[in-house]
């Protein structure tokens, strides 16, 4: 027999919801009010399956006024599948914010999607674009899906998949692809066999792996950090950047292909990237005029770009961000010991300079002694470490300058590759013997100045302590893996024995990275991690620590922005953060990084309200001042030459360019979709499965009927678990304890729940309520939702009948893949006075009334079950008035679908919605005026 989605079978005892993809031997069912959770699969050659219908309710199952709201409620809340206009969003471990669905609503009015999401960084990318994903994925506008990132966040977007979409991803890695190619068959490649993966954007670049990527690459692609894979049209970029964006470029040629680009910095001032960035959407995106309305118009459409200020309040949802970024310097001065190391050193390097040899053995020579500045400003492990390395072995000056600029300077030219936080060499193959040993001599001296004498060091201890003694968990970063590991090694040392130290640096691979973080959060006491660079950018930080100390100065900015936005980011429940910088006041190099850099980077952040990079006018700069620091040996003799000029222009140059970013964010915001729109769509979708307020006034009657001790605060709820039914304990979240916290809103810590439906705690309790009504063995204390009841009342003038129903529908979603069919669901309430043969039904308004509606008079119990048998013999009476209800319904579902897709409206026709027939009658609420029937 063949049972269509949507229809009631019986089979082991209880009845099941038969799911798609089922067929007439195999059927893929979901059981009555269960979760997706419990899905199985029935061979009907096995075992007996049969038709079944819903129960109605038995009439001497009677419980009080508050059943009707608290069983619609759980039966809205615990929905995975949903009539709303969006098929994926019930079905998801996250409720976005309001203005997340933004880009989902521009994505699915386009046929084929291609958008470029630029919110800023905290502002949740990764969500808008996974959203996106869910949703195409869940309507058959996609059949697969691979996320382009870089390797040291290919476990994040992994790990955000999973727990937020539900989708499980394959990592298609160095480390991971020869086992997923030995898994597939024949001649499919890993993209065929796997839909859903996270691939290394600079293992899928090469020019081998590349061409078989795009012969079989998915039809749906989302690359993050998408400004690293654009040049902008000149010789710099790199091989590696010029390969992302060959990659991506050719992906973007199939114009069939969705294409989502992710990035915070699309802009920063440079015209000719961005307008290759934009291009990859739609190639008159390249040229069009942005200045002319029609050019900006068609921006709109594809590119989508909001500051924290845009979105703090949108419609009625108030996003908690950080309050307050707290800034601080902190000077230190060196020991008598290494202020004379470091005056040697300066003298040797200044002596070390080749005016004579090769340009290159000039640039050597001139890299390698800024090398060992800088470890030696770091600390005295990685200068030790620098002076024991011998410089990069190098061809060319130009390369010798490239490495010194990426290792020295903080530069690179290609913003995708992952922060070396090895020391630089400084023992230059030239060296005389001579030479070795006065290395040799620094090397001893400065593993002499460890611990005590380290000034630095010393600062770094107190500042730390101030931060856990102010409740702040804080981040060290440094520049080196070895000042990482000293630093972290002398820190387990001078901190308490409550106070946990973990570090990680680039030795590591990104999967250890998570994991070692992940360890030190579920330590007790106090947490301090020491991390080099590679996790300044795109890792999630929040959620554990509240503070950034940098150790070591970047000499880079952005770099500094970045280590900032690990803990200055939505999630973070501290309402102030605070940044620490360290330096050294009488080292010369820490102040002319502070001067001509970072002071000025802050200051045209505030004045602009935006962060742009340095403009590459900066390296002449930088090297000019230090060039002079070399030749004079003091921050006077640097600043005394003939670069007052160049200082200047960067000045400049750097202001402009953070003004035009301000401009374009003004000129370029997204206006193709009005709050008012998105307001219809967030209206609908809370309708159909409940607001906010509706969870948290669900979560709240239902733990207290059910014996809990609940607590109502500010910002959340504890309630007491001691009493609950073991079933529910079972299933509520292992980590969560006793008292239970289960906040209003995000951010939340570890061990609490938040109060959306999507939530694991919220999703087990709205299943276990459900469940037990329509289980009457269960004792009456376990049984906080009852199917019947009958309450005599003041506030109704004829005996009225307040129906809960859940309406199931089988969709036909048309798409380019061909036709999909789902399963989608929704509770209703209808109300009428009167008997069932002559109902007159009541408008939607004073019917959602009765559930608030409270008893004013006590009602025997037989005369109460009485009410109830006279609507049950009666529904067949009511039944025509219940399917045409369901016809529109179905209707409903029909335009709300279409709606929100209607620049693409071809594609669809042939969107259909049937309503499964008979409808679940849930509940029977009967209300008797107080003065009789």
């Amino acid at each position: 027999m063949t049972y269509q989605p949507g229809s009631l079978v019986s089979a082991r005892g209880r009845e099941w919801v038969v799911l798609p993809d089922s067929s007439d031997v195999f059927l893929v069912l979901r059981p009555l009010g269960g979760t997706d959770d419990d899905i199985a699969g029935v061979l009907t050659t096995v075992e007996p399956v049969t038709s079944a219908a819903f129960d109605p309710p038995q009439p001497h199952d009677l419980g009080d006024q508050t059943s009707a709201g608290l069983l619609r409620s759980a039966l809205q809340v615990g929905f995975r599948s949903s009539t709303g206009p969006f098929r994926s969003l019930a079905s998801l471990a996250v409720q976005p914010r309001s203005y997340q669905l933004v880009p989902l609503l521009m994505a699915l009015r386009q046929e084929t999607v291609r958008l470029l999401i630029s919110d800023d960084v905290g502002i949740g990318k990764t969500v808008e674009a996974g959203l996106i994903m869910a949703e195409l994925l869940a309507l058959g506008e996609a059949r697969s899906v691979s996320v382009l990132c870089s390797p040291a966040l290919a476990e994040q977007w992994q790990r955000e998949l999973r727990e937020k979409f539900g989708l499980e991803a394959e990592l298609v890695l160095p480390s991971t692809a020869r086992r997923l190619q030995r898994s597939v068959i024949g001649s499919e490649s890993i993209f065929e066999r796997y839909p859903v993966t996270v691939v290394s954007t600079d293992f899928i670049k090469s020019d081998r792996r590349r061409h078989e990527f795009l012969r079989t690459a998915p039809d749906l692609i989302v690359v993050d950090e998408a400004h690293t894979a654009v040049t902008d049209g000149g010789a710099g970029g790199g091989k590696a950047r010029s390969q992302r964006h060959d990659l991506v470029r050719a992906l973007a040629s199939d114009d069939s292909r969705h294409l989502i680009l992710v990035t915070a910095t699309p802009h920063s001032g440079k015209e000719e990237s961005f307008r290759n960035l934009i291009g990859l959407l739609d190639p008159d995106l390249a040229t069009v005029d942005l200045e002319a309305a029609s050019g900006r118009a068609l921006l709109a459409q594809h590119y989508v770009q909001r500051r924290r200020a845009d979105i703090r309040r949108f419609l009625d949802e108030t996003t908690p961000f950080p309050e307050d970024r707290q800034t601080q310097e902190v000077p230190y001065a060196l020991s008598p010991q290494y202020a004379a190391l470091f005056e040697d050193v300066l003298a040797y390097a200044r002596t070390s300079i080749r005016a004579d040899g090769t340009r290159l053995q000039q640039r050597v020579s001139y890299w390698s002694a800024l090398a060992l500045l800088r470890s030696l400003a770091s600390s005295p492990r990685a200068a030790a470490q620098t002076l024991s390395t011998r410089a990069a072995r190098v061809e060319s000056a130009e390369e010798a300058d490239a490495i010194g600029r990426s290792v020295v300077l903080d530069e690179t030219d290609d913003e995708g590759a992952e922060v070396s936080d090895v020391v630089p060499g400084a023992d230059d193959s030239e060296t005389t013997r001579r030479e070795q040993r006065i290395l040799r001599d620094f090397r001893d001296r400065a593993l002499a100045l460890e611990g005590k004498p380290d000034a630095k060091l010393g600062r770094l201890v107190k500042v730390v302590k101030g931060l856990l003694a102010d409740g702040f968990q804080p981040i060290v970063f440094c520049r080196f893996i070895d000042t990482a590991d000293y630093v972290g090694t002398e820190l387990e040392r001078a901190l308490s024995r409550n106070t946990s130290v973990a570090v990680v640096t680039g030795t590591l691979p990104p999967e250890e990275r998570t994991a070692r973080i992940a360890a030190l959060a579920d330590m007790g006491g106090h947490r301090v991690l020491v991390a080099t660079d590679c996790l300044s950018e795109g890792v999630n930080l929040q959620d554990q620590f509240q503070a950034v100390v940098h150790y070591d100065l970047a000499w880079n900015p952005t770099r500094h922005e970045q280590r900032e936005g690990r803990v200055d980011r939505f999630g973070q429940q501290a309402k102030v953060v605070r940044a620490v910088t360290i330096y050294g006041k009488d080292n010369y190099v820490d102040e002319l990084v502070l001067d001509v850099l970072l002071r000025k980077h802050e200051a045209i952040r505030k004045a602009t309200g935006v962060s742009v990079p340095v403009p590459n006018s900066n390296q002449e700069v930088v090297e000019a001042l230090l060039e002079g620091l070399l030749v004079g040996g003091d921050r006077q003799a640097a600043l005394d030459i003939d670069v007052q000029t160049q200082v200047a222009a960067l000045d400049s140059a750097w202001r402009s360019a953070a003004e035009e970013e301000r401009r374009s964010r003004t000129k370029y915001a997204q206006d193709a979709i009005h709050p008012e729109a998105v307001a219809d769509e967030v209206a609908e979708i809370r309708a159909s499965i409940g607001s906010h307020a509706d969870v948290r006034d669900f979560v709240g009657s239902a733990l207290r009927a059910l014996g809990s001790t609940v607590v109502e605060g500010a910002d959340a709820l504890t309630a007491s678990a001691g009493a609950l039914p073991a079933g529910l304990l079972d299933a509520l979240p292992p980590s969560l304890g006793d008292p239970m916290t289960l906040r209003h809103d995000f951010p939340v810590g570890r061990g609490e729940a938040v109060l959306q439906r999507t939530d694991p705690a919220v999703g087990a309790l709205a299943s276990y309520v459900l469940e037990a009504a329509l289980d009457p063995e269960l004792p009456t204390q376990f049984r906080p939702a009852r199917r019947c009841a009958v309450v005599r009342t003041r506030e109704v003038t004829a005996r009225t009948t307040l129906l809960l129903l859940r309406y199931r529908f089988h969709l036909t979603l048309p798409g380019r893949a061909g036709e999909r069919r789902a399963v989608a669901e929704e509770a209703r309430v209808l109300a009428f006075e009167g008997a069932p043969q002559s109902a007159r039904w009541l408008d939607p308004a004073p019917t959602e009334s009765l559930l608030d509606v409270r008893a004013t008079a006590n009602i025997a119990p037989q005369q109460a079950e009485d009410f109830v048998v006279r609507v049950l013999d009666g529904l067949d009476h009511l039944t025509p008035h219940l399917d045409e209800v369901g016809d529109q319904l179905a209707s409903r579902v029909v335009e709300s679908q279409r709606r929100v897709r209607d620049a693409a409206g071809g594609i669809r026709r042939g969107l259909t919605a049937t309503a499964e027939r008979p409808v679940d009658v849930l509940g029977v609420y009967v209300f008797v005026p107080e003065a009789g029937a």
